[in-house]
């Protein structure tokens, strides 16, 4: 059995999906459900033999303890991670509470939990860290893109958080042995992602007749990768990557900002023309940019595809369009989301 941290969010749940998907081995997902945190994601699997939830917070060591005995877990994929940058520009304290001291507890709770295994089973445990290619930093136009040896260059209080994290799951390997591997994405876009990032933000905006914001002049580049290629990454990533090692995810997909939301315009004049005509890129609007707005983003991922066989299946002109039509089928979703509803299902479930 494995355990998936923050399996509620948007990557977690579509890895989750995928998991029991293409295989049989079961799943806990530990998700203290904060905002961004929806079970309705993993409705389908309600009834699933192979799935269990537990609501519970990756800080309290005990408790992670007390779970990876009771259900034996032979993994940890750690998603779990408060991952928007301009949350962490107006209240970091969050961002290092659970990026940093979380992963700690979360580590913690694993050593001690693999201590205890016998030694077959020692050899077989896995902790994979779920990271991102922010806290390489910023790079110029003609740069190569980041590479797993690049140095650490983080300019968020969100991406030094996740640098953070990534230093003391390397410690624990090369400190006590423990079994880890890193992984390090570039921008995750499809299913289930919370309207804040900004594919979702401009799909939900376009289709309310509200203006599409974009930062600065919208030529911030980002390397986009379909989260279902991201999942697949990171299963083959826990099959055959070596202990200790770091591989980075990205989709070959480099795109401006204002790139992308003009496409996704696009695509949604195709699908579901405007009232009234016209584009939706009309609602364009450019807003003042946020501080530190680093302005290129690039993944080499060489190494992954060399070693483990790995490369993304979706380009970007795939990707996108079958995210937009997901939004399109899947309104009521996203109206709960933006109504906050889920939240107040999530309080008579669970309470506060």
């Amino acid at each position: 059995m494995i355990l998936v941290t923050g399996g509620a969010g948007f990557i977690g749940s579509n890895y989750i999906l995928g998991w029991l998907r293409r295989g049989d081995e079961p799943v806990v997902n530990l998700d203290i459900l904060t905002y961004a945190g929806n079970p309705a994601n993993l409705s389908a699997l309600v009834a699933d033999p192979r799935y269990a939830f537990h609501r519970g917070d990756i800080c309290d060591q005990e408790m992670v303890e007390s779970l990876l005995r009771q259900h034996s877990i032979r993994a940890v994929i750690h998603f779990a991670a408060e991952s928007h940058v301009d949350r962490s520009i107006h209240g970091p304290d969050a961002f290092v509470q659970t990026n940093v001291v979380g992963t700690f507890r979360l580590l913690e709770a694993a050593r001690r939990h693999w201590l205890t295994l016998p030694v077959q089973d020692r050899d077989r445990f896995r902790f994979l860290h779920v990271s991102t290619d922010e806290v390489y930093g910023s790079l110029a136009a003609d740069d190569p893109p980041f590479r797993e040896t690049g140095r650490y260059e983080p300019n968020s209080p969100y991406s030094a958080s996740k640098a953070a994290s990534d230093h003391l799951v390397r410690s624990y390997h090369h400190t006590y042995g423990l079994p880890v591997v890193t992984t390090n994405c570039s921008n995750n876009y499809g299913p289930f992602q919370f309207p804040e990032k900004l594919i979702p933000l401009c799909i939900h905006n376009a289709l309310s007749g509200k203006p599409l914001p974009i930062y600065g002049d919208g030529r911030q580049v980002r390397d986009w990768l379909y989260v279902e290629d991201h999942c697949t990454a990171i299963e083959r990533v826990l099959a055959a990557g070596r202990p200790g090692e770091t591989y980075n995810i990205g989709g070959w997909n480099e795109q401006a900002n204002i790139d992308v939301v003009r496409v996704l315009c696009g695509i949604l004049d195709e699908e579901r023309p405007r009232v009234g005509g016209g584009s939706y890129a009309d609602q364009i609007t450019f807003v003042k940019d946020r501080p530190g707005h680093d302005r290129r983003y690039a993944i080499d991922a060489r190494k992954i595809e060399e070693q483990l066989g790995w490369r993304p299946a979706d380009t970007f002109a795939t990707g996108i369009r079958k995210t937009v039509r997901w939004y399109l089928e899947h309104g009521d979703w996203v109206a709960s989301v933006v109504s906050g509803g889920y939240r107040e299902w999530i309080d008579r479930q669970y309470g506060r």
